[in-house]
């Protein structure tokens, strides 16, 4: 089974964090956040909210931000950039942006291998991984010929093998069939343990996963509550562009 690395405390802290493009072009100001070990969370907010840049920050794919960001207990610098995508598994929201190699097990044994982790131990992980989202057996697959929702799950499986602290997925059912769709909701609720940070504009894929919701508008943190609270209130997510989900 993959697990994650720490088993208590925090697993995000971001404190007072602004971002600016190059073009000049605001895209966070002044966010502060915590998210605690196990957590389900939902990012929400309308095109241009600042939902992606937030998720690219926090494994240094975008650099320089103003503000603290600390994984776990290691500050996020370029002193302890490695360490920190190992600690941060980052799911893309189109697969193929993840998927490069020949075959499945090679796409999920990059991430392994470049840890220095010893052949046997690469092995058992890719295994693990592609146990873990359904996918065993598969490994000799090329990732081209799988189905829109096996690729999604071998791109999840790839991070995985990394055994990351956080998981943060970047539109997870987006462009899945309705039955993908459900299957890869249903694989997202066996993560109990694990701390899942998902930025989405699928309201009920919140609704199935997320405990809590952060609603992002301009750059800023409109609202962080229970999601079953914030995902009802009709005039919260009207006035920042989204759909609320009736209560159960």
């Amino acid at each position: 089974m993959v697990e994650s690395l720490i088993d208590e405390g925090f697993v995000i802290q971001i404190d007072h964090v602004s971002y600016t493009y190059p073009d000049g072009t605001a895209a966070l100001t002044d966010i502060s956040l915590r998210v605690e070990r196990g957590e389900k969370v939902g990012l929400v907010g309308a095109n241009g909210a600042g939902k992606s840049t937030l998720l690219l920050l926090l494994n240094g794919v975008l650099r320089t931000p103003r503000g603290a960001i600390t994984i776990a207990d290691l500050p996020l610098t370029e002193r302890t950039l490695g360490q920190i995508r190992a600690r941060v598994g980052l799911v893309f929201q189109n697969p193929d942006d993840q998927l490069f190699s020949t075959t499945v097990e090679q796409d999920v044994a990059f991430g392994p291998i470049h840890m220095g982790l010893p052949e046997d131990e690469v092995r058992r992980r890719v295994s693990a991984s592609l146990e873990r989202v359904g996918l065993a057996g598969m490994g000799k697959r090329i990732p081209y010929h799988l189905s829109g929702g096996e690729k999604k799950r071998a791109a999840l499986a790839t991070v995985l093998a990394m055994q990351p602290d956080l998981l943060v997925l970047d539109e997870p059912t987006a462009g899945l069939d309705p039955r993908g769709r459900r299957e890869l909701i249903a694989l997202l609720e066996t993560f109990r343990d694990q701390t899942l940070l998902i930025s989405t504009h699928d309201m009920r894929l919140v609704h199935h996963l997320c405990s809590r919701l952060i609603v992002l508008d301009s750059g800023r943190i409109a609202a962080d509550g229970r999601a079953a609270d914030l995902l009802c209130d009709a005039a919260l997510m009207e006035r920042h562009g989204l759909e609320a989900v009736d209560a159960p």
